[in-house]
């Protein structure tokens, strides 16, 4: 299986999880403003918007990564000479890596803790909103392993490929 295998089907999942968790946002918020217009107001649904966009951003992230999209600061970078830009990608990608593994302990106790407690209006469990984060350093792990592993093995420059759209 090759890396643009693995992360097509990335790129798959994420986008369901997207979808998903957009139309959600988007069923609870139309639904609270429809009952804020007829008088009838729900608690719940605040809290699942809020539940909803962690997911989309957990979903996101990857994606972000992979497109370019996420928060770069790469103005000083790109106008390096020769290799470094590349070289610094590379390096970026690597520290994403290694941050993403240092966290994924301290997220998965954070999930955890989660199954003891329950939000406020829906009684839902706190584990599965505590998962997005979980979630999104997965995510990103991924794909930025994905880049580190294609810029050392294909010699990829690790900028987003302008063929694919990846949002």
């Amino acid at each position: 299986m090759s890396i643009q295998h693995i992360q097509s089907i990335l790129v798959k999942i994420c986008r369901a999880g997207i979808g998903i968790a957009f139309c959600v946002l988007l069923g609870t918020v139309l639904y609270q403003v429809i009952g804020r217009t007829f008088a009838i107001s729900s608690v719940w649904t605040e809290e699942l918007t809020r539940y909803a966009l962690l997911y989309v951003a957990a979903f996101g992230v990857g994606l972000s990564l992979l497109s370019g999209d996420l928060v770069n600061v790469d103005v000083i970078c790109e106008f390096l000479p020769g290799e470094w830009p590349r070289r610094l990608r590379l390096i970026s990608a690597s520290i994403t890596v290694v941050l993403c593994l240092a966290l994924i302990g301290p997220a998965w106790k954070y999930t955890a803790i989660g199954a003891r407690q329950t939000s406020p209006a829906m009684g839902l469990r706190m584990d599965f909103v505590h998962a997005s984060v979980l979630l999104l350093l997965l995510l990103l792990l991924a794909f930025a392993a994905l880049r580190v592993v294609s810029m050392i093995w294909d010699g990829a420059s690790g900028l987003p490929d302008e063929k694919e759209d990846y949002s």
